[in-house]
Parts: structure tokens; C-alpha cells; sequence
């Protein structure tokens, strides 16, 4: 069952993806509509989920769903992974891959590996005021204090030093 994201309480579970590319406009509205179709079919055990979802900065989407109502299970999880790993094939994009780091610079979102971006740090191109996108948080909550904070403030930190 498909509500609007910020209709979901505090406690939601998230999911992030971040895309190694931003998507362009045509891509996002076809993406919306996939995600719409997705999300309202989404279920566990045969029991409709409430869940909901937002696209940040061309390249982020995150997919929240209310566990008071209906807990995810792993059927319903490995759904929602095909349904991104579908996207990356039919975009030709990487939204799976947890070993690289998106960050701003200024307004726009770099992307990098992992690798690159310690590199980075130690080169300080990157400081402990870089905001980088933590996307390890589980909760709307989370998502929403500590999503989007200074890389001091984050499991990026351990390369800054």
C-alpha cells in the first residue's frame, strides 16, 4: 500500500540506493511510475505493506516502510532487491554497490569508490566539514538527522584522521 513517504512514522524501516550517476528528468518520471506500481504491490506473506518512497538529488532513493503495520520479510526484501537490481539493468546504473561514498560539493553530489574517497582524505580534498550521505541509517528518523551530515558526524570519519 503506497502512502507518501512523509506520512511514514519516525520508526520505519529504510532502504537507500544511491545511483552512481544522476538520473535524468525522463528516467525519474519513469522510475516514479515504477516505484508506484512496486510499492502498492509490495507484500509480505500475501499482507499489503505500507510503505512509501523519495528520490534525493536525482540519485538516491529511498524506500520507507511502516513495520508497526506489517514487518518486512525476507521474501519481501529479496522483492525489493529485484525490483532495484531490474532498475540498474534497465537504467544501466549501480544502485547495489555499499563500497562507494557520495558526498557535496556545494550543491552538487560527487560520487566516488571507497578507495578514492580515503584518498581524498588524505590528501584533504575532503574535510571533516564535507557533508556526506550516510546511507547505513535504518529508520526514518535516522534518515532524517543523520542522513545528510558532516563527514566528522558519520562512519566517515575513521578516514579523516
Amino acid at each position: 500500500m503506497l502512502v507518501e513517504f512523509s506520512d511514514l512514522p519516525e520508526t520505519a524501516r529504510v532502504w537507500i540506493y544511491q545511483a552512481n550517476r544522476s538520473f535524468t528528468s525522463e528516467e525519474l518520471e519513469q522510475i516514479k511510475s515504477k516505484l508506484d506500481v512496486f510499492v502498492n504491490q509490495w507484500t509480505a506473506h500475501g499482507a499489503d505493506l505500507k510503505a512509501g518512497y523519495e528520490i534525493k538529488y536525482k540519485r538516491f532513493i529511498t524506500i520507507g516502510l511502516d513495520q508497526d503495520v506489517n514487518a518486512a520479510t525476507g521474501c519481501s526484501i529479496d522483492a525489493s532487491v529485484h525490483f532495484i537490481m531490474e532498475l540498474e539493468k534497465l537504467y544501466n546504473v549501480d544502485l547495489m554497490d555499499k563500497m562507494n561514498v557520495s558526498y557535496k560539493q556545494g550543491e552538487f553530489v560527487a560520487y566516488k569508490s571507497l578507495t578514492d574517497f580515503k584518498k581524498m582524505a588524505k590528501n584533504r580534498s575532503v574535510s571533516p566539514n564535507t557533508i556526506v550521505f550516510n546511507n547505513l541509517v535504518t529508520t526514518i528518523s535516522e534518515y532524517r538527522a543523520n542522513w545528510e551530515v558532516p563527514a566528522k558526524d558519520s562512519w566517515h570519519n575513521r578516514f579523516l584522521n
